[in-house]
């Protein structure tokens, strides 16, 4: 255990604000560790399953944003992710005045794996529409995720440099 973690604290701690507390140690600024996780959450909810860690990597490595960071956010939501992609896909359909798609999960699943491919053809103008609704979410998300992480994340680093201070 390093520093400041204790085996008694509470699974989420350990494996979820601690480790992003270690990152503003190692010298990443409170504003780059609050967009990492704005941008993270945001794209952990993309509509299209399997693809959330992708976007996550493409989003880190295009912004310079902390890639271990973005993706312990992304894989951390994907029960949202998954609870998310029938209502992204049935608001982008009512914006595009489109149909609802009728089939059932079960249904969907079981084309996707008898042949993926297919599935993409059939499918891909109702992803289109979960990703068109995403966007128009997740856009402000990331913003209102960032506005209220930016101070937490500021206040924590001060501790810490405060804490640097004494110590020396």
């Amino acid at each position: 255990m390093s520093e400041g973690e204790d085996k008694q604290d509470p699974w989420w701690k350990r494996w979820f604000i601690n480790p992003v507390l270690k990152q503003l140690t190692q010298g990443i600024s409170a504003e780059k560790l609050a967009w990492t996780i704005a941008i993270g959450c945001g794209c952990g909810i993309f509509p299209i399953m399997g693809t959330t860690s992708i976007v996550c990597f493409i989003a880190a490595a295009t912004l310079g944003l902390n890639q271990p960071v973005i993706q312990v956010v992304c894989h951390s939501l994907w029960p949202a992710h998954l609870a998310l992609i029938l209502p992204f896909i049935k608001f982008g359909q009512w914006i595009h005045g489109s149909p609802p798609l009728t089939a059932s999960i079960p249904t969907l699943l079981k084309e996707f794996f008898a042949s993926p491919w297919q599935f993409a053809q059939d499918y891909w103008l109702v992803a289109w529409h979960g990703v068109v609704a995403w966007l128009l979410i997740a856009l402000p998300l990331v913003f209102l995720i960032r506005l209220l992480m930016l101070p937490l994340l500021r206040a924590a680093a001060l501790r810490i440099e405060k804490r640097k201070e004494a110590a020396a």
